[in-house]
């Protein structure tokens, strides 16, 4: 499996058999990313909540790639829908198989709106993802959330994640203090910092969460790196 960050939360994974699944797809108004919409080709998108810096581009990529499948929250489904996007609702708890790929809804504690209508409108429950590569390795993708005790109960001691994908920004999310605990609930293998620097107002230094996490191996890649596991 390769794992690629796109900047932000944005995330793109590919798996053996070639399945790229793109995690929400924060591209075009994203400082950290070089790339752009027309260069994206996945196969899934998943979204984890709808703010515009996770929602992003999925519209936009949808349109180019008619094959792509979309999978976010039933609320999200609906509006993606009734702009003619073949997304898939599902909700906390539930999972889809696509190819080599399960892709499991997770709790997060967030909030969740269209905040880029002009009349701001709820956009079902914040989430986070689980995907589990047929070889049985797992990422977690903890979307923008707060520290809970389901990372403890539920991610940790029954998932067990082979990545995490924490945001350490604050104002919006987790902390980095909040992160390391994260890290250690959950006890994966790797932890990968997320949603931090692509603007003032989430500033951090990711060498921080090195200093804090000690029972698994904390990786920083650039954006764009391509990590392979």
């Amino acid at each position: 499996m390769n794992l690629r960050w796109l900047g932000h939360s944005a995330f793109e994974m590919t798996s053996n058999s070639g399945l790229k699944i793109l995690v929400d797809p924060f591209i075009q108004a994203n400082p950290a990313c070089p790339l752009k919409v027309s260069e994206v080709h996945p196969d899934v998108v998943c979204i984890t909540h709808g703010h515009a810096d996770h929602f992003g581009d999925v519209v936009e990529i949808a349109r180019a790639n008619p094959d792509l499948v979309v999978i976010a929250n039933y609320e999200i489904s609906i509006y993606l829908q009734r702009k003619g996007v073949n997304a898939i609702g599902i909700n906390y708890g539930a999972h889809v198989k696509i190819k080599d790929v399960e892709i499991r809804m997770l709790k997060a504690e967030h909030t969740s709106t269209f905040d880029f209508e002009i009349d701001t409108k709820y956009a079902g429950n914040p989430a986070g993802f689980l995907f589990t590569f047929n070889e049985g390795f797992k990422v977690f993708h903890a979307g923008d959330t707060g520290l809970f005790s389901d990372m403890k109960f539920v991610i940790g001691d029954i998932y067990k994640p082979d990545i995490a994908l924490l945001p350490i920004g604050n104002i919006f999310t987790m902390d980095i203090t909040e992160a390391a605990i994260a890290a250690e609930w959950i006890n994966p293998e790797y932890v990968i910092p997320m949603h931090y620097n692509s603007f003032p107002s989430i500033a951090q230094n990711p060498d921080e969460l090195k200093k804090l996490v000690k029972n698994c191996k904390v990786l920083v890649p650039k954006v764009l790196e391509t990590l392979k596991f």
